[in-house]
């Protein structure tokens, strides 16, 4: 029970309070290029969550029986880049035969998911948060706790363009000073969206009790 407890707080922190866009700045360049439309930025979102959730599913095992076990950690940025390279253009075909309008409106920032920061964070930190945790409850509840996160930093990364998305409707339609036009607005907007997020502190544990 308490384990399912923590898989369950690990999933519902990495969407609220440790929110990877809106809390930790990672991915900022498709939250702020693909927002505008609200079919994009859910298109952009489900292609993010797949990504983080197979890149987890692969590179969190690679890291612990092949690069650590060979002291060759220091080709995880590299061996995890590549990874999610190869499931970013895996997901381009499928788009580009089966959803060609959802393709043509993600443009250049569905192969920007390959040095998306936000991806790549997902899979190194899960790695820094979980590895220890294989020593104390085994590789298959860490491997969980990993794959929960991604999960949850993907649903967390959904929820952050889809609120910014009707933020940037409301801010399009309404009457700003001339020097805020355009990028400083989307900023600002932006920012109140981060720091609105600042109000789930501690409710996660409240609730959980972790």
């Amino acid at each position: 029970m308490e384990l399912g407890v923590k898989l369950a707080s690990i999933f519902f922190s990495m969407i609220l309070v440790n929110n990877y866009v809106l809390v930790k700045f990672l991915g900022i360049c498709p939250f702020l290029g693909v927002s505008k439309k609200l079919d994009s930025a859910v298109g952009m979102s489900c292609a993010v969550i797949f990504v983080m959730v197979l890149a987890t599913l692969v590179t969190f095992p690679i890291q612990i029986f092949l690069l650590d076990a060979n002291d060759l950690g220091y080709l995880q940025t590299i061996v995890f880049i590549l990874i999610i390279a190869v499931l970013v253009q895996l997901i381009e075909i499928i788009l580009k035969k089966y959803m060609p309008p959802l393709y043509n409106s993600l443009g250049v920032y569905l192969p920007l998911i390959t040095t998306n920061c936000c991806v790549l964070g997902v899979t190194v930190l899960n790695v820094d948060n979980y590895a220890a945790d294989v020593v104390k409850y085994g590789f298959g509840f860490a491997y969980a706790e990993s794959l929960i996160c991604a999960a949850g930093a993907g649903f967390g990364f959904m929820l952050a363009m889809v609120l910014f998305s009707g933020v940037r409707k409301r801010v399009e339609a309404a009457n700003c000073p001339e020097c805020f036009k355009g990028l400083p607005i989307t900023l600002v907007s932006a920012s109140i969206t981060s720091l609105s997020f600042m109000g789930f502190g501690g409710i996660i544990e409240n609730i959980f009790g972790v």
